[in-house]
């Protein structure tokens, strides 16, 4: 993802550098209507990915857009601000945006995990919960620097605890999740209850929201 969107800022860049000011009759500067609102949208778009809503750059720059009428300040405004934020972007100053995506893709996972126990489907829950926290730990992990590529999960949860990127209650109950996990991944459903499985969903969904949110 993170190539992907430095690729669009990058076409983005050329693109405003395409766009001309005209002077109108009492000697301002303006674009023509149907000029710039192509870039401008594509540009709020790749903001809202990036940073998403509560972004900065994302909330500036649609104000400007919202209130735009063409005049050459207002389109030098939104220039600005979608430079400053290709600058913090390529400087690495925002929030890892693979962590943030996956957070929703994995947020949705549990979501499905907590239906699915709230049904009375225990052992599908375990696996999508399971799954999921196997998965967030990895991602989190590799996020940071550390190399977890094929390593079990154990050995992630200690390589995490190593670089004390876990703490507290967070790293005490991480201790029981390889067991449940492997329980649920090899078919053992009678080794695991429905408290087991709650307990990994709570888990996965403090770990996205301290860890994943941006």
């Amino acid at each position: 993802m993170n190539e992907v969107f430095a690729r669009r800022f990058h076409e983005l860049s050329v693109k405003q550098s395409k766009i001309t000011f005209a002077e109108d009759s009492m000697g301002g500067g303006y674009v023509p209507a149907g000029k710039w609102q192509g870039w401008a949208t594509s540009a709020q778009s790749l903001l809202r990915a990036v940073f998403g809503d509560s972004g900065q750059h994302y909330i500036n720059f649609t104000a400007t857009y919202n209130d735009c009428k063409g005049y050459a300040y207002e389109i030098l405004a939104m220039f600005d601000i979608l430079n400053s934020a290709k600058e913090d972007f390529e400087g690495g100053y925002v929030f890892n945006v693979d962590l943030r995506v996956s957070g929703e893709v994995f947020g949705d996972f549990v979501g499905l995990a907590r239906t699915a126990l709230n049904e009375g489907h225990k052992d599908v829950a375990a696996v999508l919960a399971c799954a999921a926290l196997e998965d967030a730990l990895k991602r989190y992990a590799a996020a940071k620097g550390l190399g977890v590529e094929e390593k079990a999960m154990a050995d992630v949860i200690n390589a995490l605890k190593g670089a004390g990127l876990v703490a507290g209650a967070q790293k005490a109950m991480l201790d029981r999740m390889p067991t449940i996990r492997n329980y649920a991944l090899h078919a053992n459903w009678e080794k695991i209850s429905e408290p087991d499985v709650g307990s990994v969903i709570g888990f996965v969904e403090q770990f996205l929201l301290t860890k994943f949110s941006a």
